[in-house]
Parts: C-alpha cells; structure tokens; sequence
C-alpha cells in the first residue's frame, strides 16, 4: 500500500526532507500551508532534489487562492516534476480563513465543491472551460493538460459529499480511523449520485504518529497533537466528538486558556483511535492495522508540530515502508 509523509510544519529544509523521504521509500511527500511557508514553492524545491517520490499539498485552502491560480499552480509544479504532483485542497477553518486572509467563511461545502470541480476542469486534457457555479463563472480559457489528481480534506456530511461529486481522493483528519469506513459511505453515496465510481476515489487520512523507546513520551506528542486540532477547530471538536464525548472537555479547556487541562483530557482511547504512538515495534503494528481498515488506500504519516527532533527522526524511520 502506498505511504505518504506530511512534511513537519516546523521544519525548515523542505528539499533535504524530501530527499530523505525518497530513500526511505515513502511514495508521497505531502507539504501543509497554513502560514509562513507556500506550500507550491516548497514542493517545486524538492522536485529539484528527489526523483521519483510523489509530491502534493495537503492543504491548500480553497479561500486564499482561485480556482484558476490553483490549477496552473498545481500544473507548474507536475511540469517541474516530470508528472509527480498531487493537489490538496480543503477550506481550512474559520480561524484561518476570516483571521488570516480576511475572507468571510461563508459556504465551505459549496465553495470546496466548485473549487474541486473548476480546477480539475482547468487540468484536463483538452478544451476550453467554461463554467457557471453559483460562486464562479468561467468563460472561455484552455485547459492546462496536466494529469494532476486532486485531493480534497473532508469532516463533515456536507463536505464529504463535495468529495465524492468532484474530487479524485479524500484526506480525512480527525474522524477516527475504525469510522472512516462508515464515513466514506457519505461519499461513495454522493459519487454514485453524480454518476462516478466510489471505488476511483482515493482515501488518504492524516496518521499523526510519534515513535519513541518512551511509550509516554511518544502518546503525549498524539495528546497534544489531538487537543490542538480539537480545541482550535470546530470542524475537528465536532468529528471527535462524535465518538468521544471526552472532546467537548478538551475544547473547553483549550478555549478557556489552559492548554495542560486540554492535553490532559485526550483519553487513551482518543490517541489509539486517533494516532500511532509508541516503540518502533509497537507503532509500526499499529500503522499496519490501519493500513488494514477497508477503504484506506494511502495512509499519511503526520509528525505532529513540536515534536521532539529525535522523536520525529525515529518516526520518519521506523514507518518508513
């Protein structure tokens, strides 16, 4: 089964990561972007210093950029890497988008749908796209003819069902991994709906890991990892609490300010269902069992920011496949 990385957020060196990746034998090298680094730029670099590993965005918000700038971003990035690129894309959250980019968050289903379906219109094959949505209108500009497929990250029902009308993969984060089953039936519903195959989308899930000889040093990367997401997202609360209602006292404790109360309400529960941590020997068993769960195609290793230098080269390493 393929096994892609996300590169650390705090990491600097795209390129040499990237690189070193590649020798591991991870099949795709991931790059987020939320704030301080761009996420095409960085993976333009590393297409100069890899050869064959893959190399996608995961995400790319559907607010900062259009549609337009998206494909032909996407479609540099696949010339430059002789056909290698992935495209990410998700609406990131309130937060990022009003806070950040100064956008209202208005209609994120909508928005995420048309986006998906407009850019994978601009990287066809051939043609002239045209275009009326009820958030844009395209009249009369070539496709870009790169064979780019196009990821999109997904939590909720009307989310999910914008995947499965539009998008070549789903990148869930957060739903629990023994659910992502019966979530996916959300969007191989709405792909039969719009007349396409359940089985042609690609289901890639962020796997935040940690690795460590320390059991409790490697669970409580995932613990912080899990109340950061759960309590700065409500999208994140949300998905978590379905299974977990312990998520609703993470959130509250990480709004109210104390970040210790928040890490120490993620349950052992929560880091097992929602992580890999431990040994090497412990981690890689855990990451095989999720690789075993229907629907799953191509897990994503995910070092969670802040992670332990050595901590984060163990991981890279011991679920290098």
């Amino acid at each position: 089964m393929p096994t892609g990385i996300l590169v650390p957020n705090d990491l600097e060196g795209v390129p040499a990561f990237a690189r070193r990746a590649e020798e591991l034998g991870y099949d795709r090298v991931w790059a987020a972007e939320l704030w301080g680094r761009d996420a095409f730029v960085s993976l333009t670099a590393a297409a100069e210093t890899t050869d064959d590993v893959g190399l996608g965005t995961a995400i790319a918000n559907v607010y900062g950029r259009s549609p337009a700038t998206l494909a032909q971003a996407a479609a540099t990035l696949d010339q430059v890497s002789d056909g290698r690129a992935a495209l990410g894309l998700g609406t990131s959250t309130k937060k990022a988008i009003e806070d950040l980019h100064g956008r209202p968050f208005d209609r994120p289903a909508r928005r995420l749908h048309e986006t998906c379906e407009l850019v994978r219109a601009f990287l066809a094959e051939e043609g002239r796209v045209e275009y009326e949505g009820e958030l844009f209108d395209v009249a009369d500009f070539p496709a870009l003819g790169a064979d780019v497929p196009v990821y999109a990250a997904a939590l909720g029902s009307a989310t999910r069902r914008a995947v499965g009308r539009t998008a070549d993969g789903w990148i869930p984060h957060n739903i629990p991994f023994q659910e992502l089953p019966e979530a996916f039936e959300t969007v191989a519903g709405a792909a039969e709906d719009a007349g396409r195959d359940p089985d042609s989308i690609a289901v890639a899930p962020y796997v935040p890991a940690a690795v460590s000889d320390d059991p409790e040093e490697a669970r409580a990367q995932i613990r912080r990892h899990v109340a950061y997401y759960v309590g700065s997202g409500e999208g994140y609360r949300r998905a978590v609490a379905a299974t977990f209602p312990a998520a609703e006292d993470v959130a509250e404790a990480w709004r109210d300010g104390d970040r210790d109360a928040a890490k120490a309400a993620v349950t052992e529960d929560m880091i097992e269902a929602l992580g890999v941590a431990g040994t090497p020997d412990t981690a890689r068993a855990q990451l095989d069992a999720i690789r075993e769960i229907d629907v799953i195609d191509e897990p994503m290793v995910v070092i969670p920011g802040g992670t332990d230098e050595d901590v984060a080269d163990r991981t890279i390493e011991a679920l290098a496949p």
